[in-house]
């Protein structure tokens, strides 16, 4: 007769470990099965280049969505640390190098005075970051609390203009109506378009809840820098999960469950032949799609993921061709490439025709400016510094017929997007690795999929949903037609990006909250 466990959790990624610790600091007898040697999913810290000291967030790489709420009940020893810049655009307008820089208010909005001659922008600015600020400060803490209805949520949001902006009508027509600078409202746009191959207007409104998910979180909608990388949190929450008595076990692929509503078994495998344990409840931290492959349910289709993902070493920031901005300034915060208005509406309409966008939009990030602790002690002292950065509107498709020479032709097009506004090329600033090769590494959706069993590489695990529910969704948005089988993995409701939040609200469904 099989080992049997109050709850077995199919894999070891952040949500996963978040239920694992909850359920085990509850007093349930907690079983972590995980694919790979090692937990943390795609929340890990690598030593992404040979023989170089430096351990890069290698897929996700800031933290928004992760409640405090969690690092508190979990007494997680996790520090972030806050952007002195939120984000700067560099332009060329009239022959002039000149870029949009946000900050602190004083320093926004002469940025926004140089950029457009007067203050009516930065006063629209403003007055639409002071709306989402609010919904923010309204919906976040509901994502850890039972899944409120549409009707619910609205009455929570308790303004009817900022609920039409974003939960009724795409986001492209309050973009519009708001701002009339074209690099202004690009920059707005870039939210929506994260990991979501997604028009401005779209009907279906895929921008607008990718949009909400990077505005909310924490109740400000501040992108935050995990110090040690995001490495260090999956390993606080791997801690907390065994302190509490959960026992976890890496290198055991989950081939299959089994369950009548009341008991389950899961069989697994490893290198050393196949297993089954028991539970009483299964909690899946894994795609909607290995969900319905392990219970032998037809599996949905998958949502394509849209980005490409880029991890850089440099031995020192370029210089830029905006000599106003200090590249510790600019790459401080979200560097913003290609991404004016009609720039990202060209680079969609290129993406959807079947082609690789021309002059593909992208942003960047420098973890090391904010948090040297990756770094080796040799490479801080020297100066160098890391560069992360995310591509947009590169759906999988593009790479379906040819992934390696899709992905040389589009880093090829991105980097040389980047050296368009630096004031030397940035291959002079890459580092090497023990045998020579420059430290520069990139991922398709399609090489997400094989790595981490993405499907179609979507970070998302499939389209984000709004953050409410109805008659199909369950109380806590985890549920699935197996009583005893919770969806606990991003494709939950109000999953996506790293939160803890569709393993927290898991464990409580398990726990009868």
């Amino acid at each position: 007769m099989p080992t049997s466990y109050d709850v077995v959790i199919v894999g070891g990624g952040h949500n996963g470990l978040v239920a694992a610790a909850y359920l085990a600091r509850a007093g349930r007898s907690v079983l972590v099965l995980e694919r790979l040697g090692r937990t943390g999913g795609a929340a890990v810290s690598t030593q992404a280049f040979a023989g170089v000291d430096a351990r890069l967030s290698r897929y996700s790489y800031l933290v928004s969505l992760l409640p405090g709420k969690i690092v508190n009940d979990l007494g997680l020893t996790f520090e972030i640390r806050k952007r002195r810049v939120s984000s700067y655009t560099p332009v060329s307008r009239g022959g002039q190098d000149t870029g949009l820089l946000v900050a602190g208010a004083d320093t926004t909005r002469e940025s926004f005075a140089r950029l457009t001659g007067d203050d009516r922008e930065y006063a629209a600015w403003q007055r639409f970051y002071g709306m989402t600020g609010r919904v923010a400060e309204r919906v976040f803490h509901t994502l850890t609390e039972p899944l409120p209805t549409r009707a619910e949520l609205e009455r929570r949001v308790a303004d009817p203009a900022a609920w039409d902006a974003l939960f009724e009508r795409p986001l492209g027509e309050c973009v519009e109506e708001t701002f009339t600078d074209d690099l202004v409202r690009g920059v707005v746009l870039t939210d929506a378009l994260i990991g979501t191959f997604a028009h401005a207007h779209d009907p279906s409104l895929r921008q607008n809840r990718c949009f909400l998910y990077h505005v909310i979180g924490g109740g400000t909608g501040d992108w935050d820098v995990p110090v040690g990388g995001m490495g260090a949190l999956t390993d606080a929450l791997a801690d907390s999960a065994r302190s509490a008595g959960a026992e976890i076990r890496t290198g055991h692929e989950v081939t299959a469950v089994a369950t009548d509503g009341r008991r389950a078994e899961v069989t697994y495998r490893t290198g050393d032949g196949e297993g089954t344990v028991a539970a009483a409840n299964v909690l899946v931290n894994a795609s909607p799609q290995t969900l319905a492959a392990l219970l032998g349910d037809e599996a949905p289709e998958p949502a394509e993921g849209a980005q490409l993902k880029v991890n850089m070493l440099l031995t020192r920031l370029p210089k830029l061709r905006d000599r106003g901005v200090d590249p510790r300034e600019a790459f401080a915060g979200t560097f913003h490439i290609a991404e004016g208005y009609g720039a990202l509406e060209t680079a969609y309409r290129e993406a959807a025709a079947g082609r690789l966008p021309a002059a593909p939009p992208s942003e960047i990030y420098c973890h090391s400016l904010t948090d040297p602790t990756i770094l080796g002690p040799g490479l801080a002292r020297a100066g160098y510094q890391t560069l992360t950065l995310f591509g947009l509107h590169t759906p999988a498709r593009l790479f379906a017929e040819d992934n390696d020479t899709a992905r040389e032709t589009l880093l090829a097009a991105t980097l040389a997007q980047l050296d368009a506004v630096l004031d030397e090329p940035l291959a002079g600033c890459l580092a090497t690795d023990a045998d020579g090769a420059p430290c520069i590494e990139a991922r398709t959706p399609l090489d997400l999929e094989r790595d981490l069993r993405l499907p179609g590489g979507n970070i998302f695990h499939r389209d984000l949903s709004f953050p409410y529910g109805d008659d199909t969704t369950g109380r806590w948005g985890v549920e699935t037609r197996h009583a005893n089988v919770l969806l606990c993995g991003a494709g939950a409701v109000r999953g996506g990006g790293v939160s803890g939040i569709p393993g927290h609200n898991a464990a409580m469904a398990v726990l009868g909250k």
